[in-house]
C-alpha cells in the first residue's frame, strides 16, 4: 500500500490493481505489465515510490513506477547469478529480500543498484522456505517446513549471528 492505494496481483494476469484503501472499492486505473505472465508476490518501496513484482514464469523481479506506471524487467535469473523460482519478496529500507524455495538461501538485493548484498544459506534441514524477511535488528526470519525434529513440522525461525533461533 502507498497513499491510500492497495497494488494486487493475481496468479496469471498481467495486470496489476489499484484498489482504494479507506473503502476496499476498485479505481478506475490499473497497470498493465506487457511480458509479466504469473505474478507470485508483490512489494512496495515507499522512500523510491517503486512496485516489485515476482514473476515465477520468467524468474524474473519487474520493477514497476508507482507514479508514471512504467515498467522493467528489473532483475532476473541471468543478472542475479540464477537464482531460481521466487516464492516471497520482503522489501526493508531499500533492500529487497527474495525467498525461493528451491534453495535453503535467501538473496539480498539493493534496491537502487541492484547489487547482489548478502546471500544467507539456510540450515540443512529446512525446506520449502516459504517466506523470509529481515528484522530492524539485521536477523532473519523465514517460515518454513521441516525442523531438526520432524520433516513435517512447520516453523517459524529467526537466524540469528550465531544460530537459528526456532519457534512451532
Amino acid at each position: 500500500m502507498l497513499d491510500n492505494i492497495m497494488y494486487v496481483v493475481c496468479v496469471g494476469s498481467s495486470t496489476i490493481r489499484l484498489y482504494n484503501t479507506d473503502t476496499c472499492i476498485p479505481l478506475d486505473a490499473v497497470i498493465d505489465v506487457e511480458g509479466m505472465k504469473y505474478p507470485k508476490d508483490i512489494v512496495v518501496c515507499r522512500d523510491e515510490r517503486q512496485l516489485y513484482v515476482a514473476d515465477l514464469r520468467y524468474r524474473c523481479i519487474w520493477r514497476v513506477s508507482c507514479d508514471d506506471h512504467s515498467y522493467v524487467k528489473w532483475l532476473t535469473g541471468s543478472t542475479a547469478g540464477g537464482f531460481p523460482a521466487v516464492t516471497a519478496l520482503s522489501l526493508t529500507s531499500r533492500r529487497l529480500l527474495v525467498t525461493s524455495w528451491l534453495f535453503r538461501r535467501l538473496h539480498q538485493y539493493n534496491t537502487t543498484d541492484r547489487q547482489l548484498l548478502r546471500v544467507v544459506k539456510l540450515p540443512q534441514y529446512l525446506n520449502f522456505v516459504w517466506h523470509g524477511v529481515e528484522t530492524t535488528r539485521g536477523t532473519f526470519v523465514v517460515g518454513h517446513r521441516s525442523t531438526s525434529q520432524d520433516q513435517r513440522q512447520s516453523a517459524v525461525s529467526e537466524l540469528l549471528s550465531l544460530g537459528l533461533r526456532s519457534g512451532k
